[in-house]
């Protein structure tokens, strides 16, 4: 990759780099004041699972390992970060809401999808799907850049992923070449994006004053201490401009000299390869670059640019966003499904749902506490959707559960809650010990009946519902017919992670089913 001074822009990511931090005082030092444990239960240990492997990478917190599960003999990666390193409990707080994050975002099918976690004395473990075809960075050092076609490509899932972020809650803050890796070696791998510990939830209209981030690809306003999602679109627009032409646009010999470039340069176009690439890609470098956050386009019209959407077929709308997705998915399930999935949802805890509780408020304009017709309009159309009314009134229908006419949080939960929770065991079993009232190990066409009257349903054709899920036809579900039935359907979600395992053994009878 070329560069201007002979340097790569390869760059550590950074915490208020401009600011020297006080010297604390003995009472108030980070070392004294830091708590012991990141995770808020105890795991088992990882080596009991994994065989730990050859070293994979390098960051600036933790070191990742190549690690094979021992049962399955299935390869991860196994994300290791020294306790030693969390010097206070801000660093302990960062690393739980990086666990939180991959967690919330781990459907999508550009994100490296986390496994597990586990926390010993001395580190944090996170276990998570390999992919060992290299970084986004390395490829671009060995092409040198690309063509127009494969950058638009390449954004378009970069892109495709903070448009993802931002309709979960969720701004990246550290959005780089290094941060996005390729499934296998192969020239058209899937590209994953990955390290999301500068990652946090916001809400719409939030502000944020840490300066995070890393040099050549941190926002104007982030500098500036006042900024918010809009961020991330910067950051995506400073990958696409070196996609193109191999070099940042903002460059200097020190971290101060490329803040100001950032803060005051203006874009170069006249060096090669500019004259050459289009007036649409330069277009769209422009927009993403825009320096005033409110004039810069969203992740969503990034999307929809022309040079984004590939004109020799039908327009090319970005994909449903992550609600309107789950939305859809929840519609499509059997009433046993929605009410199981309310009652998981229900035992989650408060870091388990990470964002949706934000998410449920940026919806509940009133704050009301439930969701209205209007206001789901008005919520899915923010995150740009442009569904019929009559499409929205069946996703409507769908989420409430209760035929209240509106959607109250619970329900929300359910519906918008992503699938690998029912990857957790524990999580089934206590759904189904929730229909199973005489812990017979049975759920019969009465116990049916009882919660349907719990969840304020009726008339519902509960002999046809059973029937469905009846597999032996002895006219009641067992643990395992209602196990299948959760995981029916979840394009291949539903397997137990490596923590919160749980075997009931014979006791009740129940499968274990092997993590992936």
């Amino acid at each position: 990759m070329c560069y201007r001074g002979g340097r790569r822009p390869k760059t550590r990511p950074f915490r208020a780099a401009m600011e020297k931090p006080a010297k604390p005082t003995p009472s108030t030092h980070p070392i004294a004041s830091k708590p012991k444990w990141v995770l808020p239960h105890r795991t088992e240990n990882l080596r009991d699972h994994y065989t730990i492997g050859r070293k994979l990478g390098q960051g600036q917190f933790g070191t990742t390992y190549l690690c094979t599960h021992k049962s399955t003999t299935l390869n991860y990666a196994c994300k290791s970060i020294p306790k030693r390193k969390l010097l206070c409990k801000e660093d302990y707080e960062d690393v739980w809401r990086e666990i939180q994050i991959m967690h919330h975002l781990s459907e999508h099918p550009h994100v490296v999808r986390i496994s597990g976690a586990y926390e010993d004395l001395y580190c944090v473990h996170l276990v998570m799907e390999v992919c060992e075809g290299g970084e986004l960075f390395d490829r671009i050092v060995k092409k040198g850049h690309y063509s127009e076609r494969e950058a638009a490509k390449l954004i378009k899932t970069i892109v495709g992923v903070v448009e993802t972020c931002h309709s979960l809650g969720v701004m990246h803050r550290d959005l780089k070449p290094e941060n996005f890796l390729f499934e296998n070696d192969e020239e058209d791998a899937a590209l994953k994006a990955t390290d999301f510990g500068l990652s946090v939830f916001y809400k719409p209209g939030e502000s944020f004053t840490d300066v995070v981030g890393s040099p050549y690809y941190v926002a104007p306003e982030v500098l500036r201490k006042h900024y918010g999602p809009e961020a991330d679109v910067w950051s995506a627009g400073i990958i696409l401009y070196i996609l193109l032409s191999g070099v940042p646009p903002f460059w200097a010999e020190t971290e101060i000299g490329i803040f100001r470039q950032i803060l005051q340069a203006k874009l170069d176009f006249e060096s090669e390869p500019w004259p050459s690439i289009s007036d649409s890609a330069k277009d769209l470098i422009r927009k993403m670059l825009e320096r005033s956050p409110k004039r810069r386009l969203t992740a969503h019209e990034v999307l929809c640019h022309p040079w984004i959407v590939d004109d020799r077929i039908a327009p090319d709308k970005p994909l449903d966003s992550a609600v309107l997705s789950r939305l859809k998915q929840f519609s499509a399930m059997n009433k046993l499904k929605k009410m199981a999935l309310r009652v998981i949802a229900e035992s989650l805890s408060e870091e388990e749902i990470g964002g949706l509780k934000e998410l449920f408020k940026m919806i509940d304009t009133d704050n009301s506490g439930t969701i209205t017709f209007d206001e789901l309009k008005d919520g899915l159309k923010r995150v740009g959707s442009e569904l019929m009314e009559s499409e929205i009134r069946d996703l409507m229908d769908a989420a409430d559960i209760d035929n209240s006419g509106t959607i109250d949080y619970g329900e929300f939960l359910a519906a918008t809650v992503h699938l690998n929770k029912l990857e957790r065991e524990d999580n089934l079993v206590s759904a189904f010990s929730f229909f199973d009232k005489d812990g017979s190990g049975y759920i019969t066409i009465d116990e049916l009946q009882q919660a349907c009257k719990e969840f304020g349903l009726s008339e519902l054709h509960l002999d046809d519902m059973i029937k469905e899920i009846d597999q032996d036809d002895d006219g009641q579900i067992d643990y395992a017919e209602f196990a299948a039935m959760m995981r029916k359907g979840n394009g291949g979600i539903g397997r137990r992670t490596m923590r919160n395992t749980i075997n009931l053994g014979d006791a009740l009878g129940l499968i274990t089913v092997e993590s992936d």
